[in-house]
């Protein structure tokens, strides 16, 4: 597949380098030398410098026969535009990244596909909505929906008091036959490697454990790992980026008590205006002494989405310290991920991941149509369209040939989620949530096709 990504920055970059492991043909715009040099110094890629805008460039790249054009400048209006050429002199699909997610709230009103524009992505927007999901699902450090929520992927760490400690999961189906999740990937506390459960997978203290689950799932695996349920109402946000305006918005508007603090006097005038429901305060969060006085010890959770990452993994230190049930923090640097279990951060959201995510289905074979990379996991989750033509259609699980690096962990059907186990039989249209490592994904892509 041909790939032409516009812009050299933190996204296109953390883009080219996820997509050149994948073998894919890429070619990597961007006006500024330097923005350049790291991708071809590192990357198996080709750099081409110039002005995406351009249509003398994007004929030298050949866009006529990229089955793939992503734009990811620092300018959504470059993007838009950019976008619009490229479907114009030939690229099949489109994706554009933008920072206003006003785009994506009026589709109705624009038809941007009308106009060559297939997919708009807003990082802003992706950890805005993860972070209302993780306060939804207060007591994970990790959470995805498929399909509004007929099957949810939750992530936690297996405490001592946990009913799975010592066990196996045959062992413990056995003596709870009647649950309603399944575990999908593990990751053994103080290691890098991912470990997709058999039978005989032992669980042990210190695990991070990814789980899918349906809705009646949820309270059992409280139940069974140890996990308390969080009563979360009083919320401190820590920075009125474009993430915290949209994350004081949504959360007011979901009956959350929220504070916003914000350092520079203006911004928080205006988020005090947009909204009247939310305590904004003027001030440097970074000053332990003010965060104390706004009754930092009262909150149920503290989110740090500032533009500094070290910034907001201090400030949700100093929370955590101070009595702090859930804390979340905005980070830039993918290495930080390796930290957060280790140093008592709850989640860590990272926008370029969360944006390579959204873009990577449209890479993905077969009937992608929703995926995830588990944060610091050599894994990844994929929600498949099954079609008539399918090699998994009309077959029993356990009779099909599936990898031991992968496991189904739920079918949608009908927006019904099941956890199915060997006897159950998968159907054309179904939707099927597989977890493989991420070097066996093109063996599980050859059954969907």
């Amino acid at each position: 597949m041909k790939i032409i990504i516009a812009g050299a920055g933190e996204v296109g970059f953390h883009l080219a380098k996820l997509l050149s492991f994948e073998s894919q043909d890429i070619i990597l715009i961007d006006p500024n030398r330097e923005s350049l040099k790291q991708a071809e110094t590192h990357l198996d890629i080709r750099v081409v410098h110039g002005d995406a805008s351009s249509i003398a460039v994007l004929e030298e790249v050949n866009v006529k026969n990229a089955s793939l054009f992503i734009a990811v400048t620092s300018s959504e209006a470059i993007n838009i535009t950019v976008c619009m050429l490229a479907k114009q002199l030939g690229a099949k699909r489109t994706i554009a990244r933008i920072s206003n997610a006003e785009f994506i709230d009026r589709k109705d009103v624009v038809d941007l596909a009308n106009l060559g524009i297939d997919e708009l992505i807003s990082p802003g927007s992706l950890a805005a909505d993860e972070i209302s999901l993780l306060l939804d699902q207060s007591a994970f450090n990790e959470t995805y929906e498929f399909e509004d929520g007929a099957l949810t992927m939750i992530g936690l760490q297996i405490s001592e008091s946990s009913a799975f400690v010592g066990k196996s999961v045959m062992k413990v189906a056995e003596i709870h036959p009647d649950l309603n999740f399944v575990p999908i990937a593990l990751q053994r506390y103080g290691t890098q490697f991912t470990i997709i459960p058999r039978g005989d997978t032992i669980f042990k203290k210190g695990d991070q454990v990814y789980f899918t689950t349906i809705k009646k799932g949820e309270d059992q695996i409280f139940e069974l790992t140890g996990q308390v349920h969080l009563d979360i109402k009083n919320i401190m946000i820590l920075g009125g980026s474009k993430i915290g305006h949209k994350t004081a918005k949504d959360s007011c508007a979901n009956g959350f008590n929220v504070k916003l603090i914000e350092q520079d006097k203006e911004k928080a005038f205006e988020i005090a205006d947009d909204i009247p429901q939310c305590l904004v305060i003027n001030g440097d969060g970074r000053d332990v002494d003010l965060l104390l006085e706004e009754s930092l010890e009262s909150m149920d959770a503290f989110i740090a989405v500032t533009g500094n990452s070290e910034t907001n993994i201090i400030s949700c230190l100093v929370a955590k310290s101070n009595g702090v049930k859930k804390t979340i923090a905005l980070v830039e640097n993918m290495d930080y991920f390796q930290l957060s279990q280790s140093i008592g951060i709850d989640t860590l959201i990272n926008k370029k991941l969360l944006a390579a995510n959204n873009i990577f289905r449209h890479v993905r074979k077969g009937q992608v149509v929703a995926m995830t990379m588990l944060n610091n996991l050599n894994a990844e989750l994929l929600e498949f369209m099954v079609s008539p033509r399918s090699k998994v259609c009309n077959r029993k699980i356990r009779k099909i040939d599936f990898p031991s690096t992968a496991i189904i962990g739920g079918v949608i059907r009908n927006g019904i989620g099941h956890i199915a186990l060997g006897d159950f039989e998968i159907k054309a249209g179904d939707r099927v949530v597989v977890c493989s490592l991420t070097e066996y994904i093109g063996k599980v892509e050859k059954l969907f096709l």
